[in-house]
């Protein structure tokens, strides 16, 4: 029998790796941070026109900046715990979900405790069972 499993990756900090995330981080910064200004000028825009009440309007917009400035501040703290690791660390990458084979005999406990897939610079380097 075929069953899906979740698989975690894992990327093993290099100097290499180190900064593709932080190029990672902040360009996606940069673009938040683009769209934050966006939702600024879509506001003025839209004061002008005179067609929504302003008070529903800017509130609107407003939480929508809001929720850009909460990710901006995440990213800088990503950001900021990345500069703290040292090379070598495993940093959790995503959760990916795999086919795997159960067959009658097979321990069920190994198949619980799932796997891990190791990445280093881009190849895998290990497959672990947790």
């Amino acid at each position: 029998m075929k069953v899906l499993q979740t698989v975690i990756v894992k990327q093993v900090l290099t100097e290499e790796s180190k900064e593709k995330i932080h190029q990672k981080y902040h360009s996606r910064k940069l673009q938040l941070q683009k769209e934050c200004d966006q939702l600024r000028f879509e506001l003025k825009k839209l004061e002008k026109s005179k067609k929504f009440p302003p008070e529903t309007l800017k509130k609107h917009f407003e939480q929508e900046i809001k929720v850009h400035k909460e990710k901006i501040k995440l990213l800088d703290f990503q950001i900021e715990q990345l500069h703290i690791l040292p090379l070598g660390s495993e940093i959790k990458e995503t959760e990916l979900q795999g086919i795997v084979d159960v067959s009658v005999g097979d321990q069920w406990d190994e198949f619980l405790s799932g796997k891990t897939i190791i990445v280093k610079d881009g190849i895998v380097a290990e497959i672990r069972e947790r």
